[in-house]
């Protein structure tokens, strides 16, 4: 046992034996609901493997695509890119013998094509010479609730489609999905709490690892809704 697995165990024993102190301090039904409680934190705390939606990115060259609506983009100018890079970043890590396109070089394509998006589908393939599109559409992306400035309540929304070049029909989606990510995952968290940029980076490294996790085998949380991230990350 390394150093810093003997320290965990030390701390985690450690907490134990003083709940436990605790509890037969309190009586005997104490310890049965503690211990049921921290059984229960431990079940929500579970990963559990995954496998990908669609699995056929692996050995392929791939592009990811980004378009959003021009409202969104004005207001965040930045996001096209960062999303094209994370996701691309992302299979191209986690996706075996993935060729990915460079996300500056998608990004300087569809600078000099600006009617790219009315594009045929089977088009895209040809100009990027990929054998496979990533297509990720933004149609929501906000960081308050409508029409209050004063609560942060993070929202990324896209429809992710895969493009096959010599798929069967080209010019329609192999596969398509919807990707939805919140952030923060509490309501009512107010606006002096957290910046803009802590925000924004928090929503966007959860879509980005979301819309990636179509495409590899990966560890996801068994109770979504339940998982704390922050306990994960002291263990």
């Amino acid at each position: 046992m390394n150093r810093s697995r003997l320290a965990r165990f030390t701390v985690t024993l450690g907490s134990f034996a003083c709940v436990f102190a605790f509890a037969a301090a309190s009586g005997g039904c104490a310890i049965g609901h503690l211990i049921g409680g921290m059984l229960q934190n431990e079940e929500y705390q579970k990963l559990v493997e995954t496998p990908p939606e669609y699995a056929d990115l692996s050995g392929k060259r791939i592009a990811v695509v980004v378009d959003a609506d021009l409202s969104v983009t004005y207001n965040h100018p930045k996001l096209v890119e960062m999303v094209t890079t994370g996701v691309t970043m992302r299979i191209g890590r986690d996706v075996p013998e993935a060729a990915v396109v460079h996300p500056q070089t998608i990004l300087a394509w569809q600078w000099r094509t600006p009617q790219w998006n009315a594009m045929p589908y089977a088009d895209l393939c040809e100009s990027l010479n990929v054998d496979r599109v990533v297509f990720i559409d933004i149609y929501e992306y906000r960081l308050n609730p409508p029409g209050n400035r004063w609560l942060w309540e993070g929202v990324c929304a896209a429809s992710v489609g895969v493009i096959e070049r010599e798929g069967f029909d080209p010019d329609m989606f192999a596969d398509s999905f919807n990707v939805t990510s919140n952030f923060p995952s509490v309501t009512g968290v107010e606006r002096t709490a957290a910046s803009e940029g802590q925000i924004e980076t928090g929503l966007l490294a959860q879509f980005i690892q979301k819309t990636a996790w179509l495409f590899h085998d990966h560890l996801e949380p068994k109770y979504p809704d339940k998982y704390r991230p922050e306990a994960q990350a002291q263990r």
